[in-house]
């Protein structure tokens, strides 16, 4: 039986492969080509100079256009669609590209993707414009229950073409510290970095207010006071793939002075590099907003057998397990209990060893990219494909 065609169309904002990329096109790097061989996956998305118009990657054919003029890039996708004449046409996180992907595919099923609540409000979409995109895709996939329920929310006349799909992590490369091969490079990486004998909490992500950094500098000089060995890491950028500042950004380092010695800014990093600095940690915080639809850096940090204090917020409270594999605090309160939570961990090696190896242990169970595409393939075959 010949494969399953299925086109996957990115928005255009990052090329793939990317080690500077957004979320949306790390899904898609890594799930497309465990579809394979049910499925014979194509990726069609942003063209950068360093990559050819069509090429490989991890066995999947990648076609590339320019994006700078999204209008334009739509419609040299859906032409390329075309000539490559799939079963299913997966559009990525933008909704108006389904009606596109309809108009210049007739008759084919066409699924919209969904990573986060952004591109499905305002601005960047009507109410009415939102209506009829997701009433024209066949299937609505999204990344958590929490972004189902929004979606419900917006459009309950399509509640029935939604489907739970989690993102994963990729175990190998971000290992377990309680692995021997992990126990040894996190003792290499935080001598190299001068965190030996430190208690290390890291923050990883966009410099953006939703993100919640300021909550967790507010807290530095109470902490650090029973807890001299502490220092916080704030790993990241306002802009993807960028060491451009914003006033929110000189705003965080400004309250970072205040612990001097305590608090340690590191630029944007590539992808390749997020393992290394997960490992290197005691305790990672996600202080995010409401808006968090699921966040990878939860599932990165577990599988490196690090605990998660995060708000309970989004997709977040269907990942940690709280006071099993880390801990949820109150957005309401977020400063208040992240502080509580964060001095108990801090104070109590055995805690954090416990809930460490228990989100190793729900990573593998849940969370892993074989996860994604075993539950791809299920949705392709439940759908007659």
């Amino acid at each position: 039986m010949a494969p399953i065609k299925v086109a996957i169309v990115t928005p255009g904002s990052f090329p793939i492969p990317s080690s500077g990329s957004s979320s949306v096109e790390r899904v898609v790097e890594k799930f497309a080509p465990l579809l394979k061989p049910y499925a014979e996956p194509r990726i069609f998305g942003r063209l950068s100079k360093r990559l050819p118009r069509k090429g490989h990657f991890n066995g999947v054919v990648c076609e590339r256009f320019a994006a700078g003029n999204k209008q334009r890039y739509i419609r040299e996708v859906g032409r390329a669609v075309k000539r490559f004449s799939p079963h299913v046409i997966d559009v990525e996180n933008r909704p108006q590209f389904v009606l596109q992907m309809k108009q210049m595919n007739p008759g084919k099923r066409v699924w919209l993707y969904l990573h986060s609540s952004t591109f499905i409000s305002s601005p960047y979409i009507s109410s009415a414009m939102l209506h009829k995109c997701l009433q024209a895709a066949d299937k609505i996939i999204v990344n958590s229950e929490f972004l189902r329920r929004v979606v419900v929310s917006k459009a309950p006349e399509v509640a029935s073409k939604l489907r739970v799909i989690y993102p994963g992590v990729e175990t190998n490369r971000f290992q377990s510290q309680y692995s021997a091969e992990g126990a040894a490079r996190r003792e290499s990486l935080r001598e190299k970095r001068g965190l030996s004998g430190k208690k290390v909490v890291l923050f990883m992500g966009r410099l953006i207010p939703l993100k919640g950094v300021h909550h967790l500098l507010n807290i530095v000089p109470q902490l650090a006071k029973s807890h001299p060995e502490l220092v916080v890491v704030i790993v990241g950028s306002p802009f993807y793939g960028s060491h451009r500042k914003t006033a929110y950004a000189r705003k965080l380092e400004q309250l970072g002075r205040r612990s001097a010695g305590h608090v340690r800014f590191v630029p944007y990093v590539p992808y390749t590099e997020v393992a290394g600095w997960m490992l290197s940690a005691d305790v990672v915080v996600v202080p995010s907003g409401a808006r968090e639809a699921f966040g990878l850096v939860n599932v990165e940090a577990m599988s490196c057998g690090v605990p998660v204090v995060a708000t309970r917020a989004g997709g977040m409270k269907e990942i940690i397990r709280n006071g099993d594999t880390g801990y949820l605090v109150n957005p309401h309160h977020v400063e208040r209990e992240l502080r509580e939570r964060l001095h108990e961990l801090l104070r109590d090696k055995q805690l954090r060893q416990k809930m460490g190896r228990r989100s190793r242990e729900r990573v593998e169970q849940t969370f892993t990219w074989r996860h994604t595409a075993d539950r791809w393939v299920k949705l392709l075959k439940e759908s007659g494909l």
